[in-house]
């Protein structure tokens, strides 16, 4: 069931309606009396081949329509109006009503938000979004560009459905995804750190726990709010997110995702006070090389899938795969995910990513949202747990 509302994005909706379809998909699409100004009726009707529900009448097609086999709900685009209503139980129009007994019949629903940035950071549409995220439903991160959080990249939108189709491929497996930077004592207020802010990491564990894994984030100090229903253990230094991993896994674990960026060196002496610049007048220091946080992974848990991450500057395709592979014969990865972090638009602290997946046998490039991205890496490990 493909839910319409009154977005511009709305658009959209009959691409992502061909997408589900060709993926073996029977969509039947569903539009608020706001959607209807966006887009018509017939261009879905058209898209997906069977009538549009735009009002509800005495066939009771909230319930009807619930009742074949294997149903999914899915709102995309998804309005901050369409949203607060559905958190808190309001049915004014055919998508809520819709929402409201699907919930009721314990179906999976999952929402694509778009809407300016501002709306999206608004408090209440946040506690609404957390409201669903508690009831179960799936929250489908919207790409947020020119000050707009925009909908998210139609192959996104159809991971996350194909996740939930397919029987929570990950339902059982234990998951550990390490996550943001760690910062390295200069003294009480001075750090050696770096700019990742961790959201890899947070895409990663809620596409993992949209498809049933059990997950654990190790997370380094960072402002962002982690995902909700994942277990999360906050480090500060690269030698506590690698006790805290190594602990985990003692615990036993099937999938490692290492997309934190440690802190490479730290000091070789910490001051115990603030160093006065008055005082001290300048300052010279040592640093030396941290502990490799992924470096015992494979001898605790040869069994495990590891995925591990790097970050270059180069920019260059074949250096990005030379220094995968470096990294991956060096901790015995199964998969390495080489970042091009040299422009402002992909890397740390930005919406995108742009680089390569290598893995033993070949090496695939990819660009998009985070969440893109992490879709992308999350399908790759299903492939490698079949092998």
């Amino acid at each position: 069931m493909l839910c319409v509302t009154g977005s511009i994005a709305a658009v959209e909706a009959p691409e992502i309606a061909r997408e589900l379809m060709r993926h073996g998909a029977d969509v039947w699409a569903v539009m608020s009396p706001a959607a209807q100004m966006m887009i018509t009726p017939q261009a879905l009707e058209w898209a997906t081949g069977h009538p549009v529900v735009t009002h509800l009448t005495g066939n009771l097609e909230h319930i009807s329509l619930l009742q074949a086999s294997r149903v999914v709900v899915l709102v995309a685009p998804a309005t901050a109006n369409t949203i607060s209503k559905i958190g808190h139980g309001i049915d004014d129009t055919p998508v809520t009503t819709l929402c409201s007994v699907a919930l009721g019949m314990g179906l999976p629903v999952l929402v694509a938000p778009a809407m300016h940035e501002p709306m999206q950071d608004n408090p209440f549409v946040q506690e609404s979004l957390e409201r669903l995220r508690s009831r179960g439903v799936i929250i489908i991160p919207p790409r947020v560009e020119e000050g707009k959080a925009k909908i998210a990249e139609t192959e996104v939108i159809l991971q996350r459905v194909m996740g939930v189709v397919g029987g929570l491929p990950l339902r059982g497996k234990r998951v550990v995804v390490t996550a943001g930077p760690t910062v390295e004592y200069i003294d009480p207020v001075r750090v050696i750190t770096n700019r990742s802010s961790g959201a890899m990491g947070f895409a990663l564990a809620e596409g993992a726990r949209d498809m049933g894994a059990d997950v654990t984030l190790i997370l380094g100090p960072t402002p962002l709010t982690p995902p909700s229903g994942v277990k999360v253990v906050r480090v500060t230094t690269t030698e506590e997110m690698k006790e805290a991993l190594e602990g985990t896994l003692q615990e036993g674990v099937d999938i490692v995702m290492a997309a934190a960026a440690p802190a490479d060196f730290r000091p070789v002496e910490t001051y115990h006070k603030k160093l006065d610049t008055r005082e001290t007048g300048g300052l010279a220091i040592s640093l030396v090389p941290t502990p490799k946080v992924i470096g015992g992974v494979k001898r605790l848990r040869p069994e495990s899938i590891l995925v591990a991450f790097k970050a270059e500057t180069e920019g260059d395709r074949e250096a990005l795969i030379e220094r995968a592979r470096m990294l991956m014969d060096e901790v015995q990865a199964d998969m390495v995910v080489a970042n091009d972090v040299s422009s402002a638009e992909a890397g740390f602290s930005a919406p995108r990513l742009r680089g390569v997946m290598v893995t033993r046998y070949e090496a695939e490039a990819f660009e998009g949202t985070k969440a893109y991205v992490a879709s992308r890496i999350l399908s790759r490990v299903l492939g490698l747990m079949r092998k």
